[in-house]
């Protein structure tokens, strides 16, 4: 038994003045509505449904929306109808159906009376709008989607909330002054430092272009940012959003292609932002862990371009120059998403610069943090306990309520787990270590990884692996889902990483280690990279690797050793 009903209406100034007449919920009830014209679509929410269709009529953009369509339900009330409004642009951003035509100005994810019920009674409007043609997919397969999870349309947390309240004060205040600034974000995995960035710009361009400005009954959080002053300090600003790793870029580009205001030539690597004739006004750094100091590049044309950089920028190739200094000569303020614990490889942003950034940024008064684990439904305790188990330490062996975390004794049992829950939930798979030669790179017919029977190759595709045909049969590495999520994740430790039974240590075995770049030494800044040193990147690589699933971890240990002591974990 249904308690809404979904009434759809041409969208006119004549169908305008038969609501007023016909039902009382068009004057003075809560509402959520959708406008579309088959290819754009805007949601919104109002209590006083004839004066806001009246606000849209006379809105240039909306007034060519063809057909409006009103979710009446006498148990709404505001907070319901936010909730409700704020999923539905969600999940139309997500199925890629339609252009998004609202702001993102924030409506936080708030707890309110009967949430449950209220959400059980969404999943149904949802079907029946469904039914109506405006989705194409279900809201499983919608929420498994990358433009959905790395979409500006989210309902912010209340820790994201505050984090972006700050950053836009902060930003505002140092624009308004004519100084630059560098600001810095600090979190775990699954804190949403993605989200914060794509956010972030969304929302600076719609203050710029005057979006929304006339949405005058929502109640959204930065409403206030909205004013004539801000968007004249944002007039003609350029904006972009540096992402160093190549996998997660490409993904990036796809959601600001579709996002109104914003633009898949935003999307920057390093070293487009080095080699710019032209500055940016702001800078927004993901994964800023991956930024790079004078190390040996991925290639020889790569190497060139980074002493060139150096030159250009500053006179001379100084060793002492990171994309750091690129991003800062290059642009007046910058945002530095950070999580020092996610660096894998030498070339990385080192410890202590990184350490650096976030003490100018503390000293001026421009850190923010964030600490609520949105990713892994086992919270950040899982987290957490996770990274300290890599480290090397002993945290007391404890589950994580419905979080299933489990260790196999046989990688075919565990890919055969990874299997069927792909087939019940979707978005679940097989990741690995670098412990195997990428054979199958130069000889597609030749197996990479075998063990207990089983043969795998390495993923085939360097971008949009996780959603690739034929995925599932496959492993990803580190380069191809650090900043993803998936909903089932089967970690392979491979032998670059085993336990030594007369010390009771973790240790680093290089002999097992295929990753060039992960253990390649530095001549040209006199450094040399120990065991132990690169025990630790290897352990922030499977720490990586251990917090990709949001509904569960399933782990298989190569080295027998390494497995028993693990299992008390486990």
């Amino acid at each position: 038994m249904t308690s809404f009903d979904i009434a759809k209406l041409p969208f006119s100034e004549e169908h305008l003045r038969l609501w007023r007449d016909g039902d009382p919920r068009f004057l003075n009830w809560p509402v959520v509505y959708v406008l579309d014209d088959g290819k754009r679509v805007y949601v919104g929410e109002t209590l006083n449904t004839a004066a806001r269709m009246r606000q849209h009529l006379d809105s240039e953009e909306r007034r060519s929306l063809k057909a409006v369509r009103l979710v009446l339900d006498s148990t709404f009330n505001k907070s319901a109808c936010l909730d409700l409004e704020s999923q539905l642009i969600g999940l139309f951003a997500g199925d890629d159906k339609y252009t998004v035509l609202n702001s993102n100005k924030g409506v936080v994810n708030a707890d309110y009376f009967d949430r449950e019920r209220y959400r059980e009674t969404f999943e149904q409007i949802f079907e029946a709008l469904r039914e109506q043609h405006l989705f194409t997919r279900s809201i499983a397969e919608i929420e498994n989607s990358e433009l959905y999870k790395l979409s500006p349309f989210k309902a912010l947390n209340r820790d994201q909330a505050v984090v972006m309240e700050d950053i836009l004060e902060g930003l505002f205040s140092d624009l308004a002054s004519s100084a630059g600034s560098t600001i810095v974000v600090q979190g775990d995995p699954g804190t949403g430092k993605t989200i914060v960035a794509v956010y972030l710009l969304k929302l600076l361009r719609d203050i710029a272009n005057g979006v929304g400005v006339d949405e005058v009954d929502g109640d959204s959080m930065f409403s206030d940012y909205f004013t004539a002053e801000n968007r004249g300090r944002l007039a003609g600003t350029r904006v972009g959003l540096v992402v160093p790793q190549q996998a997660l870029r490409a993904s990036l580009k796809r959601v600001f292609r579709k996002t109104p205001g914003l633009d898949a030539s935003m999307v920057l690597t390093p070293f487009e932002v080095g080699k710019s004739t032209e500055k940016w006004d702001l800078l927004v750094v993901d994964e800023s862990h991956r930024l790079n100091h004078r190390a040996n590049q991925a290639s020889g044309p790569q190497n060139k371009s980074f002493g060139d950089i150096n030159v250009a920028l500053f006179g001379a190739d100084g060793d002492g120059y990171t994309q750091v200094d690129w991003i800062r000569e290059q642009s007046t303020h910058q945002v530095f998403l950070l999580d020092s614990e996610q660096s894998v490889r030498p070339a990385d942003l080192p410890p202590e610069l990184q350490a650096e950034l976030v003490r100018d940024a503390r000293a001026d008064d421009r850190y923010y943090r964030l600490f609520t684990q949105m990713r892994v439904q086992g919270g950040a305790d899982y987290v957490s306990y996770v990274r300290a188990i890599m480290r090397g330490g002993s945290p007391q062996p404890r589950t994580f309520g419905d979080y299933e975390f489990q260790m196999f004794e046989d990688l075919g049992e565990m890919h055969d787990a990874i299997r069927a829950k792909d087939d019940e939930v979707g978005l679940s798979r097989i990741v690995a270590g670098y412990a195997w030669e990428w054979k199958s790179k130069r000889d597609s017919a030749a197996i990479d990884i075998e063990v207990d029977g089983r043969r795998l190759r390495w993923n085939q595709t360097q971008t949009d692996w996780i959603t690739s045909s034929g995925a599932i049969e496959q492993v990803g590495s580190i380069h191809t889902v650090q900043g993803y999520d998936l909903n089932f994740v089967g970690v392979v430790i491979g032998r670059d990483l085993r336990f030594d039974v007369p010390t009771q240590r973790i240790v680093f075995d290089r002999s097992n280690y295929f990753d060039k770049k992960g253990m390649e030494n530095n001549p040209r800044l006199g450094i040399t990279y120990s065991d132990e040193d690169l025990r630790r990147l290897v352990s922030n690589v499977y720490s990586v690797l251990l917090t990709r699933g949001v509904r569960g971890t399933f782990v298989y240990v190569v080295d027998s050793e390494l497995r028993r002591y693990l299992r008390q974990f486990f």
